[in-house]
């Protein structure tokens, strides 16, 4: 696995975790659609909510929520219509979240929860 690969896979676990800890319910990660990747799907209260994690070892290359554009917000909901679609789950609304992830090296992680990102 490339580092790269390592980082984010550790940044899916580290926002899953700050999820699971505030009373989310984790429903679904990694999940493929037609259209990409949701990192993680989770319930909060009855909403639905498609969560995008960015993870970065340092702010060189900017704020890892920089790291998610305009097409990439169209592109999740999409994604979210399709899970919608593929799943029998009815919630009261849906919106896209970004967990921001920053990992020092022999630190703790710091998690940014950006809600409701339009």
């Amino acid at each position: 696995m490339r580092a790269k690969d390592a980082v984010g896979r550790y940044g899916e676990e580290v926002a899953a975790a700050h999820l699971v800890r505030a009373g989310w319910e984790v429903v679904d990660r990694n999940w493929r659609g037609a259209s990409g990747e949701i990192d993680i799907v989770a319930l909060h209260g009855e909403e639905l909510v498609v969560v995008e994690v960015k993870t970065r070892t340092g702010t060189g290359y900017g704020h890892p929520a920089e790291a998610v554009t305009p097409a990439k917000l169209a592109r999740l909901r999409r994604l979210a219509g399709q899970w919608l679609a593929a799943h029998e789950l009815r919630p009261r609304g849906v919106r896209i979240d970004v967990l921001a992830v920053l990992v020092r090296r022999g630190g703790t992680p710091s998690v940014e929860h950006l809600v409701g990102v339009v």
